[in-house]
């Protein structure tokens, strides 16, 4: 990859982007993220990193296991579809779009050779839908053993759903990833080696959980820093998943800087300044593959997050983002209650 300029100068150039709003971001923690970022995120961290992987991990026949992929019309989620078809697996699709849905699906099979792919329509940020979904899929399915909650919403203008009138990209990355996972975890458990693989963000490093404004309504509204604090919650959400269903393997992953259309549509200004140096979709997809199918991800203990195939530290070396047992609880009482009212 091309190098940089000083780390200084991509601050001065990524303001914009990551302005001081609610979700308070100190000098530090945006200079070590962005530090973080330079060396790891990139696409030069990837090729780092993956002088140390075995190839053969992800090279394994699944195809007597079934597969869910949120989010799988483009992107991270469509990569891991087309990869997890390559090694034969029984790949759901769960797209908010059906003629890009369907369009995908020509191209997943085209590319894998594998035709056993379905696609549903479902829009994670409809609540009442996720749970109606989740319901008449373990109604029509013998298992599921592995769920891959990829779709993910960044709105930079703050909107509610039609539905509940929840902040939309709250609805979509936490609360409908909340109860998608939780709706499916009796059908995950009729599996063998069940797991679920959240893809989460190295935006959360900025995050403190913040639990006295979940729905961003106090300030003003950035769509990259909800979205960031969102992508904690999801971290959070896997720690305490690993505790409550031991025999499901949970983790969260990072997949880098990645050009994806999402980065191109949300963050323009971020993809135009690092377009060199970001990671193909298959790169940023290679994690959430390797925890989908290999053996050495199931010999990693449950609740880790994760980049490029190694777990990570949740938090940057005195950011001061971890919050109380307090506060984790509280979180975890209001997104049930949230959930819960959509039943």
């Amino acid at each position: 990859p091309k190098a940089g300029p000083a780390v200084h100068l991509h601050l001065q150039q990524l303001t914009p982007l990551l302005s001081l709003s609610r979700f308070k971001m100190s000098i530090y923690q945006k200079t070590a993220f962005f530090i973080k970022g330079r060396l790891q995120f990139t696409n030069g961290g990837y090729a780092k990193a993956a002088k140390s992987f075995h190839p053969e991990d992800t090279k394994k026949d699944v195809s007597d296991q079934v597969f869910m992929v949120t989010g799988a019309n483009s992107g991270l989620g469509k990569a891991a579809a087309i990869a997890i078809a390559k090694n034969g697996g029984e790949v759901h699709m769960v797209c908010r779009n059906l003629e890009r849905a369907n369009q995908a699906k020509e191209d997943i099979v085209k590319e894998s050779g594998n035709s056993n792919i379905t696609v549903h329509v479902l829009d994670i940020s409809n609540t009442k839908e996720v749970y109606e979904f989740a319901k008449n899929f373990s109604s029509n399915h013998e298992k599921l053993n592995v769920l891959v909650n990829n779709a993910g919403c960044m709105v930079n203008d703050r909107k509610t759903t039609e539905v509940g009138n929840l902040e939309l990209n709250f609805a979509t990355n936490t609360v409908g990833t909340y109860v998608l996972t939780q709706e499916l975890v009796p059908l995950l458990l009729k599996s063998t080696k069940p797991r679920v693989i959240t893809v989460s963000s190295g935006g959360m490093y900025t995050q403190k959980l913040n639990v006295k404004d979940l729905q961003s309504e106090k300030g003003t509204f950035s769509g990259d820093m909800a979205y960031a604090q969102q992508k904690r919650q999801q971290v959070i959400l896997t720690e305490e998943w690993a505790k409550m269903h031991p025999d499901i393997h949970f983790s969260a992953m990072h997949p880098g800087w990645a050009d994806t259309p999402a980065v191109r549509t949300s963050m323009p200004g971020f993809y135009e300044y690092m377009k060199d140096n970001l990671r193909t979709a298959e790169q940023g997809a290679d994690t959430i593959v390797w925890l989908s199918v290999s053996d050495a991800a199931l010999a990693q203990p449950s609740g880790l997050f994760f980049l490029d195939r190694k777990a990570v530290p949740t938090h940057l070396a005195l950011a001061w983002t971890r919050e109380s047992a307090e506060d984790r609880n509280t979180f975890l009482t209001k997104i049930a209650e949230i959930a819960n009212q959509f039943k």
